[in-house]
């Protein structure tokens, strides 16, 4: 089996288009998984492919794209049910896939909270279930509310078809006023053979596995389908509390126990890594015969105190990690190599495959990253695979782990068709003839074509209304590509989606008399349409697409800044990348300079700026949110740290500043209000000094901000 290229040899091209296969990938599976009951590939693909774009993201983080994976938890919620605000976000978690990566997790922690590895630290370990999030709304006792996870903030009311749940208590007792239990709906083995059976009888649809059949009961529109339904219930976390439930992870999980729920007999206490792998081992052991399906084991930090202090990364926890089981791999007949064009202009080849069953799944596309790898090479001309080329016809060997998945590991010279030529990789653009060009360095080849070439103007207007951005309902990426290439109401760049209704109405309303268009349907895009022109800062900025600027960077960047107005002046100062609006910029932490070039050189080109200004006009742009800080005695101002901190890591000084509405800023400059100063402070400090900034050292910090 050939090696895989590891991401330190990736060049920033190939990175590039990597993460743009990654993340329609990833996008196309949160829907089908978390919306449609319906996935095309496995937990563990699905996982590896968002680990190798976390991987690539982290050595290159100015390539974050705006429709990021690592920022997304779940999908959109479906239609049909009526929607529910989570009051305590539904977050996904981190994975792990080796002992290492597991000992790199304890490693983390500890360095976070500033524990020596001498220094107590105990885990709880459990079976991760392959069932359905759902998130139970106890009030004084009775259930209120049941909804799913959804996005991880809208979730989907299911509160009649829970109800029809036996593992779900009706009333507790002695619960808190307000009590969210969190757990996972699944079906056993046994219960699924037999609904299987039952469905196959009466002439109906039969299900894939237990998870979509569990899925696809709870989310019936008619809770007596449900109610039919053996479906089954875990307790194993919670959203929100009006009082603690205990100390500790597992006393919570026993109190839960006592309430009446049904918590994992094989949940553990570990003390050390070494006891949590060695339970991680004894339930992968044990997995083919609990008689419900499993994909890993959670780790979560006991102590609750020490979750709280651990706090979250934007979609997942840092105080829990799943650690999954090995994925699986298969053989099939390569029938076809297609090239995708991206919004940037990367010429991505896409393998097709005779569909194959891996692991339960049918797997049918996988990635080729570039060229090169086809041919036989690596990022640094090495050979990968002995040198082995792939070709249309060959027999090759789907690969499913932790890095790149799907994608062809190995090829069976053996059986090679013997018409079976090498592949030439195009010239110039399928989409529009123009050049293709690879520079020098590079492992992607690039459309030269711009503006003029389809495929990247469409994919930049998909970009704009993918669901981290514009998300308007009912213009997805079918009816932008239908819009664009309309010749009554085209679609080319994003301000004529909000002049669409006007030129309709000018064309005697013809969009209303169009197959698979009505009169109703057309009235609910206009309406769809003008509920976006108000939007948050950050999903304006992130909807722009700008290279190098993502969805994360862009809540940086509007919460700086706070309002569009601001914004749009500072930029403009800053087109001569000099200057302190410059300086401000590259100083906002998590913004490098090369995201920050992209940013202003995008203001400065012209014809952007133009479209830019031209779509701002027809919206209302929101203020940044900020957090709640009343009573903040830093609120609004700019922080920096510098030295060596004592009393906390640098990571939970800079997460509590931001908690209480400061800005962290990563260098000094005229706008900076604050500097917290420990040991070892340099040039921070003699910069301060010169500008007349405040300055404390770590106990002056922790005096200011005291219990805020």
């Amino acid at each position: 089996m050939s090696k895989l290229i590891p991401v330190s040899d990736l060049t920033e091209e190939a990175a590039r288009a990597e993460l743009a296969q990654l993340a329609e990938q990833l996008a196309r599976a949160n829907t089908l998984y978390h919306s449609e009951d319906a996935p095309e590939i496995s937990d563990a693909e699905y996982d590896a492919l968002k680990r190798r774009n976390a991987k690539i993201e982290n050595r290159f983080p100015h390539l974050t794209r705006a429709d990021s994976p690592s920022d997304q938890v779940g999908a959109r919620p479906a239609d049909g049910f009526s929607k529910v605000i989570h009051a305590v976000r539904m977050m996904s978690l981190g994975n792990a896939f080796d002992d290492e990566d597991v000992r790199d997790f304890d490693r983390s922690i500890r360095k976070y909270l500033g524990l020596e590895v001498s220094k107590p630290l105990s885990y709880t370990a459990e079976p991760k279930i392959d069932g359905l999030s759902l998130s139970l709304r106890y009030e004084k006792g009775k259930l209120v509310q049941a909804a799913t996870r959804g996005d991880g903030e809208v979730g989907e009311n299911v509160s009649a078809n829970a109800r029809t749940i036996s593992d779900i208590p009706q009333t507790l007792e002695n619960a808190p006023d307000v009590l969210e239990v969190r757990g996972e709906v699944y079906m056993s083995h046994e219960d699924f053979e037999k609904l299987n059976a039952r469905q196959e009888t009466a002439g109906e649809k039969t299900f894939a596995n237990p998870r979509n059949a569990a899925a696809g009961s709870l989310r019936q529109l008619d809770a007596s389908v449900t109610r039919a339904r053996p479906l089954r219930f875990f307790a194993y976390a919670w959203g929100e509390l009006s009082d603690p439930l205990a100390e500790t992870q597992m006393k919570a999980i026993d109190r839960l126990h006592a309430f009446g729920f049904v918590t994992n007999p094989l949940t553990q206490l570990c003390e050390t890594t070494d006891q949590m792998l060695t339970h991680y081992r004894g339930i992968e052991a044990q997995r083919s015969t609990l008689g419900y399906d499993i994909d890993g084991v959670v780790y979560k930090v006991n102590d609750l105190s020490l979750q709280a202090r651990l706090g979250f990364r934007s979609t997942t926890p840092r105080w829990a990690i799943a650690h999954k089981f090995p994925a699986e791999l298969a053989w099939t007949r390569l029938e076809a190599i297609d090239i995708q064009v991206g919004r940037t202009g990367a010429l991505s080849p896409v393998a097709r495959l005779h569909p194959v069953t891996v692991g339960g799944v049918v797997v049918s596309n996988a990635t080729l990253h570039n060229e090169d790898y086809i041919g036989g090479r690596d990022a640094k001309g090495e050979t990968i695979r002995d040198g082995k080329d792939i070709r249309v016809g060959d027999w090759v060997q789907v690969y499913r782990a932790g890095d790149v998945i799907p994608k062809l590991a190995d090829v069976d010279i053996s059986k090679r068709p013997e018409e079976a030529e090498p592949f030439q990789f195009p010239k110039t653009c399928p989409e529009c003839n123009s050049d293709a060009v690879r520079e020098e360095g590079d492992a992607v080849r690039r459309c030269t074509g711009g503006v003029i070439c389809p495929a990247q103007a469409v994919e930049k207007l998909k970009h704009f209304v993918s669901r981290k951005a514009f998300d308007i309902e009912g213009l997805g990426a079918k009816q932008i590509e239908m819009f664009y290439d309309d010749p009554d109401l085209p679609v080319r760049t994003p301000v004529d989606i909000f002049t669409l209704q006007t030129r309709d109405a000018a064309n005697l309303n013809k969009l209303a008399n169009r197959k698979g268009w009505g009169t109703q349907s057309a009235g609910n895009l206009w309406v769809a349409i003008d509920e976006k022109r108000k939007i948050p800062f950050g999903r304006l900025l992130f909807a722009l697409g700008i290279r190098h600027v993502g969805e994360a960077a862009s809540n940086l960047i509007a919460t700086h800044y706070g309002n569009w107005a601001d914004f749009e002046r500072a930029i403009t100062t800053a087109a001569g990348f000099e200057g302190p609006e410059w300086e401000d910029l590259i100083g906002v932490d998590g913004v490098g300079e090369i995201m920050a070039r992209a940013l202003v050189s995008a203001f400065a080109q012209e014809a952007e700026r133009a479209s830019i200004d031209a779509l701002v006009a027809q919206l209302d742009v929101q203020e940044a949110k900020r957090p709640d800080t009343a009573g903040s005695p830093v609120a609004g101002k700019t922080v920096v740290f510098t030295g060596t901190l004592e009393k906390m890591t640098r990571a939970e000084a800079k997460a509590r500043a931001e908690a209480l509405g400061a800005k962290v800023s990563g260098s000094v400059s005229k706008k900076t209000d604050l500097l917290v100063a420990g040991p070892g402070a340099g040039s921070k400090a003699k910069k301060a000094a010169e500008l007349g900034i405040e300055t404390l050292d770590e106990d002056g910090w922790l005096q200011l901000i005291g219990s805020a």
